[in-house]
C-alpha cells in the first residue's frame, strides 16, 4: 500500500533526526530574537556617544517594525511558493548579511536602511520557523516541540541583555551586530543539509522528491528505534486550495481566528509588557529598582513558555489558550489593585506566564495548524502581520489611557477585555488540533470540493456533448 509522506512521517517515534531539525530551527529564531532584543541597549549606547539623537532612534525602532511587516507577507509567499527550504535560507542569510554590514555603517542613516533588511529577515523567520517544525514533528509531541523553540527564542532575551551589560561599554555597540551576524551565518552554513518538506513537496505534486526524503529520515530512525506502520488518514489532495480561500467560506474562520490570537498577542506585548518599568516608576519607585523589578516579573515568560512545553500536547491547543486568556484576564484585571509592591511583583510574573503561555501556543503551534499545507505559510503570515499592525498602534493607546483619568486601571481593562475576546472565539470557533495529522481537518471539506467541481464539469461535458 502506498502511503503519504505525511502519513509516514506522523508515525514516526521522536528521535535524533527531529531533536537536530529542532536544533537548526532554534538557533536561527535564537538569533531573530537576540537581535530584536539587543536594540534598546544599542540605542541607550548610540545616544550617550552622541551618535544618534532619540528621534533617529524612533525611526530605527520603526524601521525594524516596517521591515519585519513586509518580511512576514514576503515569508509567507516564498514559503508556500517555492518551499519552507528556500524561503528558510533565504531570509537567514540577508538577515545575517545585514546585521554584519550594520556594524560598519559610517552613519545613523545608513544604520536605519540596515534595520529596514535585517526586520526583513526578522519577520520572515518566525513565520517560516513555527511552520516548518510542525511539518516534520509527529502529532503527539508537535506542541512540545513548538513550545520548546518558543522557550528558547525567549531566552535570548536575559542572553542579549547580559551580553551587551559586558560587551556594550567595553567594545561598544557594534559588536553586538558582529555576534548577531556571525550567529546567523553560521547558523545558515549548519542549516544547509535541511531537508525540504515532504508534506510541501506532495502539495505542489513533486512526489519522488518527497518520497526521497521521507525515505532518508525513516532509514535514519530505524537505526534507533522499531518503525510502526502508518496509519490511513484522509489527506487533502494537491492544488485544491488557493490564495482566496483565506477570505472565503473555506478558511475564513482560520484566518479570523489566526488573526485574533496575534492581535491580542502583540498587544499584550506592546501594550503591556514593555510599559511595565514605566508603570513601575509611576508607583514611585526609581528607575534602576523599575527595572530589576520589572525583570523579575519577566521571567515569567520562560515560566508560561515552559509550562506550555509540558502541557500543550496534553491538554490541548483551543482548551489551553481558552481558559488561560480567562486567567490572564482576572490576574489583568487584578494588577493594578495589589496594595504592596511584593504582590504586585507575584500577580505580575503570574500575567506574564499566562501571556506568554497563551503566546507559545498561539504563535508556534496553533496558528500554522489552522491552515492546510499549501497556505500554511500564507495564512500565518496574514495573520502575523495583523497583529504586527496591532502592535504598532498599541504604544499611541497606551499613552492616550495611561496619561488620562483611568491611569493604569484602564490600560490593564482594556487588556483583559482584549484576552476575554480571545478566549471566547477560541473556545467558541476555534477547532481542536493536537494529536491530529496537520492537513486532516481539511481533507473532507476539500475533497467534497473537488468532487462538487469534477461533478460540475461532468455536466458542462455533458451538455456540450449532447447540445453541439
Amino acid at each position: 500500500m502506498n502511503y503519504t509522506a505525511a502519513e509516514r512521517l506522523d508515525r514516526l517515534p521522536e528521535s535524533s533526526f527531529h531533536r537536530r531539525l529542532a536544533g537548526m530551527i532554534a538557533a536561527g529564531i535564537f538569533f531573530d530574537t537576540f537581535d530584536l532584543y539587543l536594540a534598546s541597549g544599542v540605542m541607550v549606547a548610540m545616544v550617550s556617544t552622541g551618535w544618534s539623537t532619540m528621534e533617529q532612534n524612533a525611526h530605527f525602532v520603526s524601521a525594524g517594525f516596517l521591515g519585519m511587516l513586509i518580511g512576514a507577507l514576503v515569508a509567507g509567499l516564498l514559503g508556500d511558493k517555492f518551499g519552507r527550504r528556500f524561503s528558510f535560507q533565504f531570509n537567514l542569510i540577508l538577515f545575517g548579511l545585514s546585521s554584519l554590514a550594520a556594524a560598519f555603517v559610517p552613519d545613523m542613516a545608513w544604520l536605519i536602511v540596515m534595520r529596514f533588511i535585517m526586520g526583513l529577515g526578522l519577520g520572515a523567520e518566525v513565520i517560516v520557523g513555527y511552520g516548518m517544525i510542525g511539518e516534520f514533528i509527529p502529532p503527539a509531541k508537535r506542541g512540545k516541540w513548538a513550545a520548546i523553540l518558543t522557550l528558547i527564542a525567549n531566552s535570548s532575551l536575559l542572553v542579549s541583555t547580559v551580553a551587551g551589560y559586558f560587551i556594550i561599554p567595553t567594545f561598544g555597540w557594534r559588536w553586538m551586530f558582529v555576534i548577531v551576524g556571525v550567529g546567523a551565518l553560521g547558523t545558515w552554513v549548519a542549516r544547509k543539509k535541511l531537508p525540504e518538506s515532504p508534506r510541501w513537496l506532495e502539495s505542489v505534486g513533486r512526489f519522488d522528491e518527497a518520497n526521497e526524503i521521507v525515505t532518508a529520515i525513516e532509514a535514519e530512525v530505524a537505526r534507533t528505534h522499531r518503525l510502526p506502520e502508518p496509519t490511513p488518514t484522509n489527506q487533502v489532495a494537491p492544488n485544491t486550495f488557493r490564495v482566496r480561500d483565506l477570505f472565503g467560506r473555506r478558511l475564513l474562520r482560520s484566518t479570523l481566528i489566526g488573526m485574533t490570537v496575534n492581535v491580542v498577542g502583540f498587544s499584550a506585548l506592546f501594550g503591556f509588557v514593555i510599559w511595565l518599568p514605566t508603570f513601575l516608576m509611576h508607583r514611585g519607585l526609581t528607575l534602576s529598582s523599575s527595572l530589576g523589578y520589572a525583570s523579575l516579573m519577566a521571567s515569567g515568560a520562560l515560566l508560561g513558555a515552559g509550562i506550555a512545553a509540558l502541557v500543550s500536547d496534553k491538554w490541548g491547543r483551543k482548551k489551553g489558550i481558552t481558559v488561560v486568556s480567562f486567567i490572564a484576564a482576572a490576574l489583568g484585571l487584578l494588577y493594578p489593585h495589589v496594595g504592596s509592591l511584593a504582590g504586585t511583583m507575584v500577580v505580575g510574573l503570574l500575567l506574564f506566564a499566562a501571556l506568554y503561555f497563551c503566546g507559545t501556543l498561539a504563535f508556534s503551534t496553533y496558528v500554522p495548524e489552522l491552515f492546510p499545507t499549501e497556505l500554511r505559510m500564507r495564512g500565518t503570515a496574514v495573520s502575523n502581520v495583523a497583529g504586527r499592525l496591532a502592535s504598532m498602534a498599541a504604544p499611541q493607546v497606551v499613552v492616550i489611557v495611561f496619561q488620562g483619568s483611568m491611569g493604569i486601571n484602564g490600560v490593564t481593562a482594556i487588556l483583559s477585555g482584549l484576552l476575554i475576546v480571545q478566549g471566547l472565539v477560541v473556545g467558541i470557533f476555534g477547532p481542536e488540533t493536537h494529536r491530529r495529522s496537520l492537513d486532516s481537518q481539511f481533507a473532507t471539506d476539500a475533497n467534497e470540493a473537488m468532487a462538487s467541481a469534477s461533478h460540475t464539469n461532468a455536466i458542462v461535458s455533458h451538455s456540450i456533448k449532447t447540445h453541439p
